[in-house]
C-alpha cells in the first residue's frame, strides 16, 4: 500500500483535469433535468476514458515521450503532419486557453460562495480578486517547476472534492432504488440524447491524452512500471468518476427544478440540507477549478512542447511561456467577465474534431510495433478502443452539428 500511494501522480492529475467546473456543472444539470436516469452514461464515459488514458500511458512509458511528439515523428506524410499538428496545436492551445476562464470562474463561483464577492473598481473596470487570486496560485504551482510538489497538491485537492461532493450526496438522501436504475441505459428524448453528448464529452478529454502521456513519461522510465500506473490510472479515474457520479445524485436527490449551475445549486442546498452542504459544495467546486485551472495551462504546454521538438521540462523557459499565456488569458477573461465567443466556438468545433482523430492516432500508434513492441494492443484493447472511437466519432460529429447550427 506505502508503494502505491508513493505511485500516486500521472492519474490523479488525469482525474483532477477532467473534474472541472464543465464536468461539475454537466453532472448538475444532468441530475437536476433527468435525475438519476443518466448515470449509465456517466460509468459508460468512465469505461472509455479508461481505455483511451491506458493507451496514453502505456505509449509514454515504453516510448518515453509525449503524444504530440510520437506523432511528429512517425506521421511520415509531410501534408498530413503539418495539418494534424495545425489542428492539435490550435485546438488544445487556443481551445484551452478559452477554457480556462471557466475553469478559473469555476473556483471564483465556490470562493464567493463562501466568502462572498470581492471586487477591484479600477475607473470603468471591475477586477474580480478571486481570479487574481486563483491566478496567482496556479502560476505559483506551475512557476516552481516542482512535479512531486504539484502531485502532492492535486491528490490533496482530488480528496478535498472526493469528501466534499460525497458528503453532499449522501446529505441530500438519494433513493437506492431509484439510483441504481439509473444504470440501466436508457435515452427518452432528444434532450437526454444532448445529456448523454454533454456527460461524456466532458469526461473524455483531448487534451488529458497529451498529458497523461507526458507526465507517466516524466514520472517512470523503464516499462517495468507498467502494471504500477495501471493500477494507478484505475484508481484514479474510478475515484474521479465517484466525484462525478456523487455531484450528479446531489443533484437528482434534491429535487431542485431551476438550478443552472453547481453554484445556484450549493446555494439553494442550504434551506433544505444546512449549511454543511453548501459548504461541502463550494468547498468542491472551488477544489475543481483550481486543478482544472493547473492542468489546462499544463497540457497547452506539454503539446507544443511535442509538437516543435523542444527539449527541457517543467523548469523550461519557453515551456514556462506556453502555460503562463494560456493561465493569463484565463485570469484576463475571468476577472473581466469577457466572454470571447468567437475564440470559444471555434474551440468547439476544433475539439469537436479533435477528439475523434486523436482517438484513431492514439489507437494507430498503439498497434505499432515499431513505438510500442510487444506492448502494443492486444485484441481485446483494440476492440474496446474500436468501440471508443466510434463513440468519439459520433461524439464529435454532433458536436460540430450544434455549432454550426448557432452560426
Amino acid at each position: 500500500m506505502r508503494n502505491f500511494i508513493k505511485n500516486l501522480g500521472p492519474g490523479i492529475l488525469v482525474s483532477a483535469a477532467f473534474i472541472g467546473p464543465g464536468t461539475v456543472t454537466v453532472c448538475t444539470l444532468a441530475g437536476v433535468e433527468f435525475g438519476y436516469g443518466l448515470l449509465w452514461a456517466l460509468l459508460l464515459s468512465i469505461l472509455s476514458c479508461l481505455v483511451l488514458q491506458e493507451m496514453a500511458a502505456r505509449l509514454g512509458i515504453i516510448s518515453q515521450k509525449g503524444l504530440s511528439e510520437v506523432l511528429r515523428e512517425e506521421i511520415k506524410h509531410p501534408v498530413v503532419k503539418i495539418l494534424a499538428l495545425t489542428l492539435i496545436f490550435s485546438a488544445i492551445v487556443i481551445g484551452n486557453a478559452s477554457y480556462e476562464a471557466g475553469n478559473i470562474t469555476g473556483a471564483v463561483l465556490g470562493a464567493e460562495a463562501l466568502f462572498g464577492v470581492q471586487k477591484l473598481q479600477l475607473g470603468d473596470f471591475s477586477l474580480n480578486l478571486w481570479s487574481l487570486l486563483i491566478g496567482a496560485i496556479a502560476f505559483a504551482l506551475l512557476y516552481s517547476g516542482n512535479y512531486k510538489r504539484l502531485e502532492k497538491i492535486f491528490i490533496g485537492l482530488v480528496l478535498l472534492m472526493s469528501f466534499s461532493f460525497v458528503l453532499t450526496a449522501i446529505l441530500t438522501r438519494p433513493n437506492l432504488t431509484a439510483l441504481l436504475k439509473g444504470f440501466v441505459p436508457s435515452i427518452n428524448s432528444t434532450t437526454g440524447l444532448l445529456g448523454v453528448m454533454a456527460i461524456v464529452g466532458t469526461t473524455v478529454v483531448p487534451y488529458n491524452l497529451f498529458l497523461h502521456a507526458s507526465l507517466v513519461s516524466e514520472k517512470w522510465k523503464s516499462p517495468s512500471a507498467l502494471p504500477i500506473a495501471r493500477k494507478e490510472l484505475l484508481v484514479s479515474i474510478l475515484l474521479g468518476g465517484m466525484v462525478s457520479m456523487a455531484i450528479l445524485v446531489s443533484a437528482a436527490s434534491a429535487g431542485f427544478s431551476n438550478i443552472d449551475s453547481a453554484a445556484s445549486m450549493a446555494v439553494s442546498l442550504e434551506p433544505l440540507f444546512g449549511s454543511y452542504a453548501t459548504w461541502f459544495m463550494s468547498l468542491g467546486l472551488m477544489a475543481a477549478g483550481i486543478t482544472s485551472s493547473i492542468t489546462a495551462p499544463l497540457a497547452a504546454a506539454y503539446v507544443v512542447k511535442g509538437c516543435f521538438g523542444w527539449n527541457g521540462g517543467l523548469r523550461a523557459a519557453k515551456f514556462k511561456m506556453i502555460w503562463a499565456f494560456v493561465l493569463l488569458m484565463g485570469v484576463f477573461f475571468s476577472s473581466l467577465k469577457i466572454n470571447p465567443i468567437e475564440i470559444i466556438r471555434f474551440a468547439q468545433v476544433a475539439n469537436g474534431i479533435l477528439l475523434p482523430v486523436i482517438a484513431i492516432f492514439l489507437f494507430w500508434i498503439a498497434n505499432k510495433a515499431s513505438v510500442l513492441g510487444e506492448n502494443r494492443n492486444s485484441k481485446w484493447q483494440n476492440l474496446l478502443g474500436a468501440i471508443v472511437i466510434a463513440i468519439a466519432m459520433f461524439l464529435g460529429f454532433k458536436a460540430i452539428l450544434s455549432v454550426l447550427q448557432n452560426f
